[in-house]
């Protein structure tokens, strides 16, 4: 991951975390490939009241910074509509609370001011597969692609889309022996080689 595009200081590198939607979208298939290992036993249910209040207290405070964090990214590009680092950040926060088409505005706003930022394609293709535009998302990967081809998230992430949203099993095992090609020690988030992963899909019928 070292290899993608520097962003600019304080930025938040969504794109590293590998299309989050990987682990939801690869349940019946990719979740006993890649991620059977790993898979946590389930929490104890809590004894008491006040531990039982705690996760609920932190989420709305992590709700309330994220709203307040939002209005002041939103005031930000209002007034500096050409701070990219700002337009970012703004489509940052809108992934991270699921909003998808706001994210889709920042971040094409970020990329009229810089066409050229890799990592920032990749989230927005992301985001296109999230709002169910999976062919967006391949052609934003593949500019990701093109501004960088050591990129490897958004390889990576073309072939989950591929599998999952083309169903085009051939297709996404094209783009991650591409990424092997390139990258051997290429892993998934868990860890595990995309060339192990590579394997096992073969193996295993194409998701329906």
């Amino acid at each position: 991951m070292s290899s993608e595009t520097q962003k600019p200081e304080g930025f938040v590198k969504k794109e590293t975390m590998w299309l989050v939607a990987l682990i939801a979208l690869a349940i019946g298939f990719l979740v006993g490939v890649v991620f059977s290992a790993f898979k946590s036993p389930a929490a104890p249910p809590a004894s008491s009241q006040s531990t039982q209040q705690r996760p609920q207290q932190q989420n709305q405070s992590s709700t309330a910074d994220k709203t307040a964090q939002i209005l002041a990214m939103e005031q930000e590009v209002t007034k500096n509509p050409n701070n990219t680092t700002a337009w970012i950040q703004l489509g940052n926060h809108y992934f991270d609370t699921q909003n998808f088409t706001k994210a889709i505005t920042a971040y094409t706003k970020a990329l009229e001011l810089d066409p050229n930022n890799a990592n920032v394609l990749t989230d927005l293709g992301v985001m296109y597969r999230r709002n169910g535009d999976p062919n967006q998302a391949i052609a934003t990967f593949d500019k990701a692609q093109l501004v960088d081809p050591d990129h490897r998230t958004s390889l990576f992430n073309r072939g989950i889309v591929q599998l999952y949203d083309l169903k085009d099993k051939e297709a996404a095992i094209k783009s991650w022996e591409e990424l092997v090609r390139r990258h051997p020690d290429a892993t998934a988030p868990n860890g595990q080689l995309i060339s192990e992963i590579i394997t096992d899909i073969k193996s295993k019928p194409a998701p329906q």
